[in-house]
């Protein structure tokens, strides 16, 4: 059967500006990070996106390791684009990363021009697709000049295999160097990639401002912490199915203390009051910061789509809100 994606799926999400460019990004966007890989099921990989997109999630975010197996979940994305998706190619910006180890040898891994460059043509014929909207550095690379790694992003643009260039893991001072590379090459810097929630608030300690001096918007990736804030793990035992149970997984059982699951609970009792599930409460903060232009969301399940893309509903939060946020947070 055809797949005909819902009429009003622009109507139902938020679409924000990426800092000082002409791009907009859907303030909630889809990571294939977990759950779209080769060992997973295809038809529930399928079903979670063409949800997405029938929510208005334009924005599909992937990089060349995602899996397992590596680089399968962009071959995953491909097999859907074939069946589902190419018709609205143009509505959708989808994008790749390179810098963590993809083969073996020395050129499989970092921010040499050698390996970017080949990394990129690889994703692009494992997704079947002509370009990419965005190729990100995934890493900075501490013994390859900047110049050399920014240069391979300007050549990916400059070559029409993507359209927008972006970083991501970069430090405040890393920020500011490569926009101004990326400047000075002509082709700024579209956006940032960090992690970000209410248990990790590393960018507050100058990379916020950073993006803001630059004009280079965020996209901020685990703004959940791996499901934590979410009301997957205040049950009495960790689902057998959920991140924490996987035995390579990001987070772990020890990472689940009473402390957090504490603050947890805390934080929900804020959404209910608000209308909201913990998810959208943790993403609306998330999104708070003006600089901020989308949150990237992780999905075992159509309902979670479901339920962060609703977060668009209620994002404003009030000074006193903010401000209990904090007192439990702290």
């Amino acid at each position: 059967m055809v797949y005909v994606p819902e009429s009003d799926r622009y109507q139902r999400m938020r679409y924000n500006r990426c800092g000082r460019s002409g791009l907009k990004l859907p303030a909630v966007s889809l990571g294939l990070w977990h759950n779209f890989g080769g060992v997973d099921v295809y038809e529930n990989a399928r079903a979670m996106l063409r949800r997405a997109f029938d929510l208005g999630i334009t924005h599909l975010d992937l990089a060349n390791n995602y899996g397992p197996p590596a680089g399968s979940a962009e071959e995953t994305l491909g097999k859907v684009m074939a069946q589902d998706l190419a018709p609205h190619r143009d509505e959708l910006i989808i994008s790749t990363k390179a810098g963590y180890g993809m083969w073996q040898g020395p050129y499989g891994e970092w921010g040499s021009r050698k390996y970017l460059i080949a990394s990129l043509d690889q994703s692009l014929k494992r997704m079947g697709l002509a370009y990419v909207d965005i190729f990100y550095s995934h890493r900075p690379d501490p013994e390859t000049p900047l110049e050399e790694t920014m240069g391979a992003l300007d050549y990916a643009v400059r070559s029409g295999r993507a359209l927008y260039a972006g970083i991501s893991n970069y430090n405040p001072d890393q920020t500011r160097r490569a926009a101004r590379i990326l400047r000075d090459l002509g082709t700024p810097c579209l956006i940032h990639q960090p992690s970000y929630s209410m248990f990790n608030r590393w960018v507050e300690d100058g990379l916020l401002e950073a993006l803001e001096e630059t004009g280079v918007g965020a996209i901020c990736f685990s703004p959940l912490a791996q499901g934590l804030l979410t009301d997957r793990y205040l049950g009495e035992v960790i689902p057998e199915d959920s991140r924490a149970a996987k035995p390579h997984g990001f987070l772990r059982p020890a990472h689940i203390t009473d402390e957090k699951l504490g603050k947890v609970r805390k934080l929900r009792q804020i959404a209910e009051v608000r209308g909201q599930t913990i998810a959208q409460l943790s993403l609306a903060w998330v999104l708070r910061h003006p600089v901020v232009t989308s949150v990237l969301i992780g999905a075992s399940r159509v309902s979670q789509i479901e339920d962060c893309a609703g977060v668009v509903d209620n994002l404003a939060l009030t000074a006193e809100e903010l401000q209990v946020i904090e007192d439990i947070l702290a």
